[in-house]
């Protein structure tokens, strides 16, 4: 099923909205996460960790559905295909790596982040929630990902009937 030139554009301008996105949304969390630990205001810090509630988690989920969604539908509809050369396939398993962490570990450290901005508010200390990797992880796979595609590195992936094949081939 190959999309015909307009369609396959209407969904790599999706795409590449949805990536901006993604990687914008991640730049406010690290804006967000590394103002609350670096300032010596409590109620700075406070307000920083309750927006994490607000902002974080939902869209990036939405981001990194849409990315994944519009990125299946180029590569069923295109010469690259889903998992037919490495980098499409590479870039696959960081989306949805990406998008299942942002749902297991994110999320209920964004809750608990929220919460102790509820505390820090409130005047009670408490110990801060960890919250340094994700705005660096993710948009280093991001990144990554953008350059996979820029420069579509490796060859194709091989099919395990195409090594049988050639296995048998060589007796």
């Amino acid at each position: 099923m190959r999309l015909k030139a307009r369609g396959r554009k209407a969904w790599l301008a999706v795409h590449i909205v949805s990536a901006g996105a993604w990687i914008g949304i991640d730049v406010v969390l690290a804006v967000l996460v590394f103002t609350a630990m670096l300032t010596d205001d409590p109620s700075l810090a406070a307000v920083c960790y309750q927006a994490l509630r607000q902002f974080a988690v939902w869209p990036v989920l939405v981001a990194g559905l849409v990315c994944l969604g519009s990125g299946v539908m180029l590569g069923l509809g295109s010469r690259y295909g889903v998992v037919r050369y490495w980098w499409v396939a590479i870039k696959l398993v960081l989306n949805v790596v990406l998008t299942v962490l942002g749902l297991i570990l994110l999320r209920p450290a964004v809750g608990e982040a929220a919460v102790y901005g509820q505390s820090l508010l409130a005047g009670i200390p408490g110990v801060p929630p960890d919250l340094v990797f994700p705005p660096i992880v993710s948009p280093a796979c991001l990144l990554a990902a953008v350059l996979l595609s820029i420069y579509k590195p490796g060859g194709r992936v091989r099919r395990a009937g195409s090594l049988e094949r050639r296995a048998t081939s060589l007796r």
